[in-house]
């Protein structure tokens, strides 16, 4: 039966929907892609920009907003810590979204984060680390948080009818548009979000140095901003690499980007790295793996570990280096491979008056001082529209100080409630307001002591409203209180700068070394300026070096393939390469003409060449005038890899020799009047400087000159005393008869 019964209620009911008709069911409409994303994607798009992603001009996203003002109502101002949990229980009643991503917004504003450089919530237990990607923060159950000090100046004058006040989602409870902030927080602190085809990201500035360039442009709108607002700062410090161009593109249209790299230290007992603070924008996980890809595929060979070390006294990444690594050298090659040096985007895109504009920081602070004016205008308003109030009742009182009795006698003789107020006004001449103020005083109060005391305050009451009526009709009167407010938080709450400044064209430059091999070379230097690098066993089967006509050796030094080489020109320049760079040849060619090879200037020549391991030992420069000058080979070494240097050497004389030596030598100076000095460099003393004058080594007459230099070997001399001199300088000594045969010397 049951099944028969069920059977007919599925057919009635088949019929029935056989008999329902849906009108444009199953038919397709066209309709324009335009049409469907003004309909449907524009109003999604307008939220996320006004009501999410965008900081306004007070420098908050609507969610920092709703918690700041929540903890702001919960007296967490001046009272102690609560746990989190109930901080974002009460969030919940004006932020219509998750606990999760309420308590997400109160740790990125947390003391503990160390996101911030001013942070608005001051937090206590585990609240994570800006600079970790792995280390969360606690549950908000076990964490708790109240408002930090800075937070007096976000809510100042906030109950005087500075901002507007709007209904929260619901319709329960009303809360600011914006916060009435004292100072420029949309530059103090960073903040960052995307929005729907548009982003913002803010970097922080020093608040000391924000609040200055205000000031600057309050009283001056043409102020340089640079000259006081020197560069980002940011909460874990590290190093902003400063390029006054790209700082200026930032300061002036809010876009552009800068650099921030990390800073180290050597621990020479350990032989390792420790780096310390590093940007911003990367995480501590982040760069050791980095690191960690890097020696893996072989392009890092100096690092034995890399370890994070962070603890109770703060970040430290730890890199192991092999023995012999130069530390600095390494830190260059990674700040180039890893995130150790990294870049932050700007794009100063805020809010105003609902409209999103990416202005430059002089235009964002002008829009900061015209909100402030604002607020600072509508506080005076209500303070005056206040005390007006309360002089309008204090001349009730005045007319009452004339016949008290008449007030008492009034209200005794009224025999309705109702009748009191109208009676007081018709006896006294007052309005209704004035009235109820004198029906209300108590009766202790109905004496004359009391109300002289009141009706004294009204020379005073007038004198302010005058005041205030007159500071709000001057426009300098309320710029002169914005400027003074900022000065008391400059006193307040500046601080020294967190990240250091260093100079773009004082860092060294890094470029990416390959593998050189190292092998035995012979060198071979002309006269006229020809370079020739030949392998042993090239050199062991060649026959007469090719020169050009006229054109002669002047230097053979038998070294390594990596070996630096200095080639000192005839304008007191000099020019580095290495002798990796050129390619092997034979003997039967003529070789590279350094000049060329080196792009020197036009009829500039090479006339020495020096050819170093380390840079160690001197150089040594002969001049006509007789003066030596001993150079320490270490100021020819550069950090930065340049490959010219000017100022080599002296041009105050013309030289006539150069020498490089790694540790001192015995030399024969010839003069033009024919006289010889055995002359060892050990005599003078070396100098730092390349371009010093020298050391007089050689007396000379009028006339006369030093004419050529040799390098002394035993046998060159019969009797080598009569040469050496133990003063400088010396005239030096003709030739004797044994010495001037030509087996004997070769001068």
């Amino acid at each position: 039966m049951a099944s028969k019964k069920s059977s007919k209620k599925a057919a009635t009911s088949a019929e029935k929907n056989e008999n329902i008709h849906i009108e444009g069911a199953g038919t397709v409409v066209y309709q324009p892609i335009t049409e469907t994303l003004e309909t449907n994607y524009m109003p999604y798009a307008m939220s996320v920009i006004i009501s999410r992603a965008i900081p306004e001009i007070d420098g908050f996203k609507p969610s920092h907003r709703k918690l700041l003002y929540t903890m702001f109502k919960m007296g967490l101002l001046n009272g102690g810590k609560i746990k989190s949990a109930n901080i974002v229980g009460r969030t919940m009643q004006l932020n219509p979204h998750g606990d999760a991503a309420i308590y997400d917004t109160m740790v990125r504003l947390s003391r503990g984060y160390g996101a911030l450089l001013h942070p608005y919530v001051d937090s206590k237990g585990n609240f994570g680390k800006a600079y970790s990607r792995d280390m969360q923060c606690a549950a908000s159950r076990y964490t708790e948080a109240k408002l930090d000090t800075l937070a007096n100046e976000i809510f100042a004058d906030i109950d005087k009818n500075t901002v507007d006040f709007v209904d929260n989602y619901d319709g329960t409870m009303k809360e600011p548009v914006l916060l009435p902030v004292t100072f420029p927080s949309v530059l103090v602190n960073a903040n960052t979000g995307i929005a729907v085809g548009m982003a913002s990201s803010i970097c922080s500035f020093n608040l000391g140095e924000v609040c200055q360039t205000t000031i600057e442009l309050m009283k001056n709108p043409d102020h340089y901003v640079s000259d006081t607002l020197k560069a980002p700062d940011f909460s874990g410090g590290a190093s902003i690499i400063y390029n006054g161009r790209e700082l200026e593109d930032i300061y002036s249209t809010g876009r552009g980007s800068f650099k921030l790299r990390s800073k180290y230290t050597y621990d020479k007992a350990n032989n390792c790295i420790d780096i310390t603070e590093i940007p911003a924008t990367t995480t501590i996980e982040a760069i050791i793996d980095k690191v960690i890809d890097l020696v893996k595929a072989g392009k890092l060979k100096d690092i034995s570990d890399i370890r994070d070390e962070t603890g109770i006294n703060g970040l430290r990444i730890t890199i192991d280096i092999k023995r012999g690594v130069d530390p600095d050298a390494l830190m260059r090659k990674l700040y180039k491979l890893t995130p150790l040096e990294d870049s932050f985007s700007c794009n100063f895109n805020v809010l105003v008056g609902g409209m999103p504009r990416v202005m430059g920081v002089k235009e964002l602070l002008n829009e900061w001082v015209a909100f402030r004016t604002s607020c600072v205008r509508r506080r005076i308003e209500y303070t005056l529209a206040r005390k007006k109030e309360q002089l309008h009742l204090l001349y009730a009182l005045q007319k009452i100080l004339l016949d008290i009795d008449k007030a008492i006698k009034i209200i005794r003789n009224t025999d309705e409630d109702a009748e009191v107020i109208p009676n007081l006004m018709i006896g006294f001449g007052i309005d209704e307001t004035q009235a109820e103020f004198v029906a209300e005083i108590k009766l202790r109060h109905l004496n004359k002591e009391y109300i002289l005391r009141k009706v004294s305050e009204i020379e005073n009451l007038e004198k302010e409203i005058a005041d205030l009526e007159t500071t709000l009709s001057s426009r300098v009167g309320i710029r002169n209180i914005i400027i003074k407010e900022l000065e008391n938080i400059i006193k307040k709450y500046a601080e020294p700068r967190k990240t250091d400044i260093i100079y773009e064209d004082e860092l060294p430059v890094y470029e990416e070394e390959e593998e050189v091999p190292d092998y035995p070379v012979t060198l071979f230097f002309t006269a006229a300026g020809y370079f020739k690098k030949i392998t042993p066993l090239s050199l062991r089967m060649s026959g007469e070096h090719k020169l050009k006509e006229g054109d002669y050796i002047t230097q053979q030094i038998e070294t390594t393939n990596n070996t630096s080489l200095l080639f000192f020109t005839d304008k007191c320049q000099l020019y580095k390469s290495n002798a990796s760079q050129f390619d092997d040849t034979k003997a039967s060619v003529l070789g590279d003409y350094v000049a060329s090879r080196l792009s020197m200037g036009e009829g500039e020549n090479s006339i020495y060449m020096a050819a170093l391991k380390k840079y160690e030992g001197y150089m040594l420069f002969f001049f006509e005038n007789g003066k030596v000058a001993k150079v320490d080979a270490v100021s020819y070494e550069t950090k930065n890899n340049r490959k010219k240097l000017l100022n080599a050497y002296s041009d105050r004389s013309p030289l006539v020799a150069v020498r490089y030596v790694e540790k001192d030598a015995e030399f024969v100076i010839k003069t033009s009047n024919g006289r010889y000095i055995l002359f060892n460099s050990g005599a003078i003393a070396s100098k730092s400087a390349r371009d010093t004058l020298g050391v007089a080594v050689v007396t000379l007459k009028k006339g006369h000159r030093v004419m050529s230099v040799e390098d002394y070997t035993d046998g060159m001399f019969e009797n080598p005393s009569r040469y050496r001199t133990k003063n400088l300088p010396s005239k030096g000594a003709i030739l004797s008869a044994a010495d001037l045969g030509e087996e004997q010397i070769s001068l």
